[in-house]
């Protein structure tokens, strides 16, 4: 997402983690929509492509226009250094309030989907606007979460880890002990919480940076539900199947999680497996590299999404919504388009029939064993 995120950082002048949280009880934040979506819990096996929300779309639009009911946000971080504030695309005309989306939101839940806050994100990691990056107070971090939580009543959070993120440790401590903290807010609230940690990855697993940052977790005592990986953006000048790579990759990953949680038999690691794709031509080769393309097929996209059903994965992913249209063949790495011959949501309507499932949680009983 390169070249996505340098133009990111024009719009916005700048693991995942995700937390799905189901609530039992009936307290709520001030939106005054939030009741109508209690015990609300994503599927066990979801699809959830990207929206670009430092864009002016509207989610709902697009979610009606593409059939995609189930829709990752991206991005919140702070508007500068050293600030506790979480902003939409860091932006202080964009607070978290139900103003900002929360009427979109309401139209996805009307027509039975929902939405994933993403924390993070390229931009964010690489200014150090990213909040456990930026914010040297750990109960903050959390109050932060806290109030995504339930400004929008969500049932996932994602946290979007990449770039200098992977390497600020002491940024990787706080996120991870401000998780904790927020799972044990959420258990006296009684709500059921899964966080899911969004990093980049190699074709055969993760790098080193991204295996530190799930110790951490482990460490910390943070319970880390999901692991999504993107596969794509390898910058190594080598020819790459995105399929093929896509599956080595998460099975490098499974064979990591069995070391860090060495008692969960691999059914169980599988489903803590979520892979996000670039559709189309990657970012690779918009910066002038000249190594053969990273292309993500139609042909890829039925392949990994039959495949991810098939392992039981528990999310799959796209950049980005607004992409998935065929209005720039042969670009790499543009915001708006994929970069292939393709119909407009070709991609997502190949990929939405991976949700199914009735219940994000799978049994999990919140034990780091």
């Amino acid at each position: 997402m390169l070249a996505s995120r340098l133009l990111r950082s024009r719009w916005l002048g700048t693991v995942a983690v995700t937390a799905a949280i189901l609530t039992a009880g009936g307290v709520l934040g001030t939106s005054a929509y939030a009741g109508e979506d209690e015990h609300r819990a994503l599927p066990a096996h979801v699809f959830s492509p990207y929206f670009q929300a430092y864009t002016d779309a509207s989610p709902a639009q697009q979610s009606a226009a593409s059939g995609a009911r189930y829709l990752t946000m991206a991005f919140l971080q702070t508007a500068q250094t050293g600030s506790c504030d979480i902003l939409w695309n860091g932006d202080p005309t964009k607070p978290v309030a139900w103003s900002t989306f929360g009427p979109d939101i309401a139209k996805i839940r009307a027509h039975g989907g929902d939405v994933i806050p993403s924390f993070g994100g390229f931009t964010a990691d690489d200014t150090a606007t990213e909040i456990a990056d930026s914010c040297p107070d750990v109960d903050k971090i959390a109050a932060a979460f806290e109030k995504v939580i339930t400004t929008y009543n969500v049932t996932r959070l994602d946290l979007d880890v990449e770039d200098n993120s992977l390497t600020n440790t002491a940024g990787i401590d706080r996120r991870n002990k401000a998780i904790r903290k927020v799972q044990e807010w959420a258990a006296r609230h009684r709500r059921a919480i899964q966080f899911v940690y969004t990093i980049p990855t190699g074709p055969t697993g993760l790098e080193q940076t991204g295996i530190d940052v799930l110790a951490n977790a482990v460490r910390n005592g943070a319970r880390i539900d999901i692991v999504n990986i993107m596969t794509f953006d390898y910058y190594d000048d080598q020819a790459h199947e995105m399929a093929r790579d896509t599956k080595t990759a998460a099975a490098g990953l499974v064979s990591t999680l069995h070391t860090l949680y060495p008692h969960r038999p691999t059914a169980r690691l599988w489903r803590m497996v979520g892979i996000t794709e670039m559709i189309g031509i990657d970012d690779y080769g918009s910066g002038g590299e000249t190594g053969p393309k990273e292309i993500f097929t139609l042909a890829d996209a039925k392949d990994i999404t039959r495949w991810a059903a098939d392992h039981n994965i528990a999310e799959l992913s796209f950049w980005a919504l607004g992409r998935d249209n065929g209005g720039c063949p042969g670009t790499p790495g543009s915001d708006d388009c994929s970069g292939v011959a393709q119909s407009a949501w070709q991609f997502t309507h190949i990929m939405t029939p991976f949700t199914h499932g009735h219940d994000g949680r799978d049994g999990d009983d919140g034990r780091e064993d």
